[in-house]
């Protein structure tokens, strides 16, 4: 790919994430009673150069998703499409303020994305990958869900034409709204597709 392509496609990228990514005012921590120590990062077994699509999900039982995201929004649509092909029953509610609904379903400050989900009692947010949340959904421990704060290149929705993706950690959110590693997906280069 060109000098010019790429220039291009991260001008791009950059327009698609300011045109999603939006962090609403947050009260003060959002207390609840604290919960066990959390499973450890581990990576998933299904990474194969691709975090959306995940073959081993196909045969899992899902539950029903529901995604609230902005209407403008492009990279949510490519996001919830690797859902839908996982497997995933998908409904997607447009909403104009996505302020009030991460805060009624807790995500934690600091740690919003573009898009809000919520599956089987737990809370997704941003562009997590499929096989993570399959792995909650298998492990049921007693938290808020799984956050993914910003919109980290080559996560599932966030594809780059080349291939390339940036290091990302997928974080689980306890009751008490603290974080801690759920997932690492180390950074690709281009030349690895």
């Amino acid at each position: 790919m060109n000098h010019n392509t790429l220039t291009l496609a991260a001008a791009l990228a950059a327009f698609s994430l300011s045109a999603c990514a939006e962090e609403p005012a947050r009260p003060a921590a959002m207390i609840a009673a604290p919960v066990a120590e959390a499973p450890s990062a581990a990576p998933p077994a299904e990474d194969r150069g691709s975090l959306g699509v995940d073959t081993a999900a196909a045969s899992f039982a899902w539950p029903a998703m529901t995604v609230h995201k902005s209407p403008s929004c492009g990279c949510c649509v490519v996001w919830i499409e690797h859902m839908r092909r996982a497997g995933v029953p998908v409904e997607v509610v447009d909403t104009d303020d996505m302020g009030p609904i991460k805060q009624q379903l807790g995500v934690p400050y600091g740690k919003g994305s573009c898009h809000t989900a919520r599956i089987d009692g737990y809370l997704i947010e941003g562009h997590v990958p499929v096989a993570d949340i399959r792995r909650l959904l298998q492990e049921r421990p007693q938290a808020r869900g799984l956050v993914l704060p910003g919109m980290p290149a080559g996560s599932p929705g966030m594809e780059m034409p080349d291939g390339r993706r940036q290091a990302f950690t997928v974080e689980l959110v306890a009751s008490d709204g603290t974080t801690s590693d759920w997932a690492h997906h180390p950074a690709r280069d281009g030349s690895t597709r």
